[in-house]
């Protein structure tokens, strides 16, 4: 039923729908927009992972302390 229902003419309209909606002098500036959010969400993803989710306690036997170890 669903066979082949996004065609390259859909695709047409679409992008035809949009600068009529938008105009064309606004569509440069909402994708630049839309970049810039992508990167920030990205970059601050990248942090949350990097700081880790909550601190894993250490498994019994395993010698860590949960401590940072100094030098």
């Amino acid at each position: 039923m669903l066979r082949n229902a996004l065609e390259p003419w859909h695709l047409l309209l679409v992008a035809i729908a949009f600068i009529v909606l938008f105009g064309s002098k606004r569509l440069p500036d909402t994708a630049r927009s839309l970049g810039k959010s992508l990167r920030i969400l990205k970059s601050e993803t990248r942090a949350m992972r990097e700081d880790g989710g909550p601190a894993k306690a250490p498994s019994p036997g395993s010698g860590e302390t949960g401590r940072p170890e100094s030098r």
